[in-house]
């Protein structure tokens, strides 16, 4: 009698739970919260360290960009708290919305938005500049976990996978026209959610396959994206190959415990982007083999704690959100060293949490405010 009492009690208050718009209490993954306020405070330090020389000779106070990316990472934390104790459910609601504010955000680029370096990609909003593009890959990992659970038999057919992916492969799209490494970033998101979701091998086989395609004929099209391919090729003989020689420069002459903090050669001037896209470079440089080392190892574990999150989430529209995330965090990660360590060809893709950029690390912290509100909810003894 008593544990059939207690097992409504359970039901009621999980009936409770899944209609309401806060969750009070509930479990709490503290590692992940540790995690990442270490690798921000790390990314906010070496913000500093890589950009005072450039802040200074740009007559601005050495600490400028730090201070940034210190603001910036207040903002993100607050959010990511603030959305931890969001009832991740509701998100299903907003997902359509969402999707069309992200499509539309990134057509407006187009009309309103600023260049730099060659490529249009930022929306003005008075002293500061956003990326709808950093928008859309939240977007796109709830539209694509939605989608997922309420319209799963679209899954076991090319045809119902075209009607599944067909407003975020719009989004993807206009992202790639000047953003094509961020375009790789929100496919893969799309492609592993629905693996996740119905491994039908197969069928996304053939769906990357299209999205490869797509991507060379990309790169053929575009004059300069052909030159990164011969850059990388031969960056000793190329007019391109200038960062990444200094990239390897840095990330060479760090050898195993590097210069030490704030030594670092390259970033005076010699590797552009050294507090952006390079900054591992700087890393290694003045950290070493170890640091560098370091910081992949707090990845892997931050990435292991979303997945234990996403296998105990209590329903599987929470285990996907998880699995959009760590699958963004994962493959910007990955492509960012590889750049870095020219290992593919140089892209724009920075490196999450650590990399100087206000509008990604907001979104990413309010991506793991997320897979924080699906820990809230979970069942660890399961």
């Amino acid at each position: 009698m008593d544990r059939v009492e207690a097992t409504n009690s359970s039901q009621k208050n999980r009936r409770t739970l899944n209609n309401s718009f806060w969750v009070k209490g509930g479990y709490f993954d503290y590692q992940i919260l540790f995690i990442i306020l270490v690798i921000v405070l790390f990314g906010v330090m070496m913000v500093y360290s890589s950009s005072s020389y450039r802040a200074v000779v740009n007559g601005l106070d050495s600490a400028y960009f730090a201070k940034r990316q210190a603001i910036f990472a207040a903002l993100g934390i607050v959010v990511m708290i603030v959305t931890s104790k969001v009832n991740y459910r509701y998100y299903q609601n907003f997902s359509m919305l969402l999707m069309y504010m992200s499509i539309a955000l990134s057509a407006l680029v187009f009309v309103i938005g600023t260049a730099s370096h060659g490529a249009t990609r930022w929306i003005p909003l008075g002293p500061i500049h956003f990326q709808p593009s950093e928008i859309a890959k939240p977007a796109i990992i709830i539209y694509m976990a939605h989608a997922c659970v309420t319209q799963s038999s679209l899954l076991n057919s090319i045809k119902g996978i075209i009607r599944l992916v067909f407003l975020p492969a719009v989004c993807v799209v206009l992202i790639g026209k000047e953003n094509l490494s961020t375009a790789i970033v929100c496919f893969a998101i799309i492609v592993v959610i629905m693996f996740v979701a119905s491994p039908k091998f197969l069928n996304l086989l053939i769906l990357g396959l299209v999205g490869v395609s797509a991507a060379a004929a990309a790169i053929m099209l575009v004059g300069y994206r052909g030159d990164r391919i011969d850059a990388w090729l031969h960056p000793e003989t190329s007019e391109n190959g200038f960062q990444t020689m200094q990239s390897l420069y840095a990330i060479g002459s760090g050898g195993l415990f590097g210069r030490g903090l704030g030594e670092s050669i390259q970033k005076m001037g010699f590797l552009p982007e050294s507090h952006n896209d390079m900054i591992f470079s700087v890393i290694c440089e003045e950290l070493g083999l170890f640091g560098a080392i370091g910081v992949i190892i707090l990845f892997v574990i931050l990435l292991l704690r979303c997945r234990y999150v996403a296998n105990h989430s209590p329903d599987s529209f929470g285990g996907l959100l998880c699995t959009g995330v760590i699958t963004h965090i994962a493959v910007q990660f990955i492509i960012n060293i590889g750049v870095v360590t020219n290992t593919i060809p140089n892209t724009g893709v920075t490196l999450p949490f650590i990399s100087y950029g206000g509008t990604s690390l907001v979104f990413l912290l309010l991506e793991m405010g997320i897979v924080l509100g699906v820990s809230r909810q979970m069942r660890p003894e399961v």
